[in-house]
């Protein structure tokens, strides 16, 4: 069977690297961030504005809140969440398990998997590696994620131990029931204009919350059952920042040279540079545009509030270093009368500025890497986000 994607490095500078990954939608230049699109769709951000401006290859989807709404049976029915979202690009799915894990009160906790209580009406469903597979394939996704358990950043030896055996057994299951959906023909995505030999690939995910001897087992044990690619769950979480950064640079120069690595859920523009020295190749969150729609904008020269008063005349753009379509035409000063009226093209407006920043930076990020020049970059980048200083941020 043809490999579900393509992977080989490019570059080298330190541990980071630059790659290229290829799955059968598209092909993805790495270090890549990938925007959120939780629902099937980017909160306040066009699909065109992704593909015809920003040349985003991938975004994630969570299988968690899909699985809730509009429900797999209609997503099956339209054809998958390729043609029922029309992004045709590469998408990646979680588990379904950080959202599951988040709901502490509602939810119950067993070997077979986790019954839980909706967050939107209160009535009762249950994941499992198995059914979190089945609902994946059904999404159609071109990278899916195994079903983990998701440890709090502060959770004690013991109790770490104990979750990490429970999602390693689960990872097992995972890719058992994964296989069978494969060879069933249960993927959605599968179709012949694009690579229809190709399956969805499968990645494992590393816990161990900030116990690097653990870090260390929960590698060993999902390297062992072998997967497409590898990533590092748990972090993020609460944790302190220091104690992220110590794990990553721990763990992420560890992990198969092979495969893509993937940093789960994180984070801000600092985390991304951090995880690329580290040798991390692919990054998710949702803060582009959860704060866009909270005024706040991420720029080279650090987050900017935009309802601060002192850029009420400001008539220059958000980031003069951005070549985003937001800083080419509207003045700071306009996107703060915009968001302090109340009207939602402010949202929309900042998020889409955000996203395209992150995007960008890591297009900067890559060449820095082909030049062998990351480290003064990331000196020059770190500098550049404490310019604004506190008063803005």
């Amino acid at each position: 069977m043809t490999s579900p994607i393509d992977w080989k490095i490019t570059a080298r500078d330190g541990e980071a690297r630059s790659g290229l990954l290829r799955t059968r939608r598209s092909e993805i230049e790495t270090p890549v961030f990938m925007p959120v699109g939780t629902q099937g769709a980017l909160k306040g951000v066009r699909f065109e504005w992704l593909e015809d401006e920003m040349d985003a290859r991938i975004i994630l989807a969570n299988t968690y809140h899909l699985f809730l709404r509009p429900g797999v049976d209609i997503i099956r029915d339209m054809g998958g969440l390729h043609r029922f979202s029309t992004w045709n690009r590469s998408l990646l799915t979680d588990s379904g398990g950080f959202q599951v894990f988040s709901l502490t009160e509602l939810r119950k906790l067993t070997e077979d998997g986790v019954e839980f209580r909706s967050h939107i009406d209160g009535t009762k469903y249950f994941l499992s590696p198995e059914v979190s597979m089945e609902i994946q394939a059904a999404l159609g996704s071109d990278i899916v994620m195994v079903f983990d358990e998701c440890p709090p950043g502060d959770a004690g030896f013991d109790a770490t131990r104990k979750s990490l055996e429970l999602t390693a057994r689960w990872a097992q299951r995972s890719k058992d029931r994964f296989n069978q959906l494969q060879a069933d023909g249960a993927d959605t995505g599968r179709r012949s204009e694009f690579d229809e030999s190709r399956r969805q690939a499968l990645f494992g995910i590393i816990q161990g919350a900030g116990h690097l001897e653990l870090r260390d087992e929960s590698l060993a044990r999902t390297v062992e059952i072998g997967f497409d690619g590898y990533a590092i769950g748990g972090l993020s979480v609460g944790e302190e920042k220091a104690i992220m950064y110590e794990v990553l640079d721990h763990l992420a120069p560890k992990m198969p040279d092979d495969a893509p690595r993937y940093l789960m859920g994180v984070g801000t523009p600092e985390d991304l540079i951090e995880g690329v020295n580290c040798g991390v190749d692919m990054f998710d969150c949702v803060i582009p545009t959860r704060n866009g729609r909270t005024g706040s904008a991420f720029t080279s020269r650090g987050k900017l509030n935009i309802r601060n008063a002192k850029f009420a005349r400001n008539d220059g753009p958000l980031d003069p270093d951005c070549p985003c379509s937001v800083c080419r035409r509207y003045s700071l000063g306009y996107l703060r009368h915009l968001y302090q009226v109340g009207e939602m093209n402010a949202a929309i407006l900042i998020s889409h500025h955000n996203v395209a920043f992150f995007l960008d930076t890591m297009r900067k990020v890559r060449s820095a890497i082909r030049e062998g020049e990351f480290q003064e970059f990331r000196r020059r980048f770190l500098a550049g986000l404490k310019e604004n200083g506190a008063e803005s941020v």
